[in-house]
């Protein structure tokens, strides 16, 4: 660009990196995830919600302190529910702080609210909380709809797993070879 030369602020390149620029980009900042879930049910299908929370909890949460283990989503009324997820009180919090396992509202669309109440209904099937982050600086929860695992197919999952890195360590211990000899 030439000196005194006009230019759009919109082409103009951005000053600084600061955390705006960073959650602007759709990144997710994961706070807390249910590992336990994706080993215990088959997930079907997830989808994103918001979470309605009051303002300690929000704090909580960007601290970096949450669990998910008990969480479970019902269908109440036509909304979706969050309950039993643990946010701890906020260290700095006053007589407004929130109750830690207070059941919360997610947001969600009505035909997604729609397909969840109905699929859950079958035998076997169930709502879980995979994960919470923030994205775009809004606390989101990823929400699946699965259905529980048996004890075989528990194990099997495991071996495929195991199966998995086996034959990838195998892999890259050729290619490590194979480089070697080349050299």
């Amino acid at each position: 660009m030439a000196k005194g030369m006009y230019v759009p602020k919109e082409s103009q390149p951005k000053q600084g990196k600061g955390k705006a620029s960073d959650q602007k980009d759709g990144k997710r900042k994961i706070v807390a995830q249910n590992k336990k879930a994706r080993h215990d049910y088959l997930i079907m299908d997830t989808y994103e919600a918001g979470i309605v929370l009051s303002g300690t909890e929000v704090k909580s949460l960007r601290q970096g302190r949450t669990s998910l283990a008990d969480a479970f989503v019902q269908i109440d009324g036509g909304e979706a529910w969050l309950h039993n997820a643990h946010i701890p009180e906020y260290s700095q919090g006053t007589w407004t702080n929130h109750a830690v396992r207070r059941k919360r509202k997610l947001l969600l669309h009505r035909d997604e609210i729609d397909k969840l109440e109905s699929k859950s209904q079958d035998a076997g099937h169930t709502i879980v909380t995979l994960a919470i982050y923030f994205k775009d600086g809004r606390a989101k929860a990823e929400i699946a709809l699965a259905k529980g695992k048996k004890e075989y197919d528990k194990r099997q999952t495991l071996r495929e797993q195991q199966d998995r890195r086996d034959s990838d360590r195998a892999i890259a211990a050729a290619k490590r070879r194979q480089r070697a000899r080349e050299r």
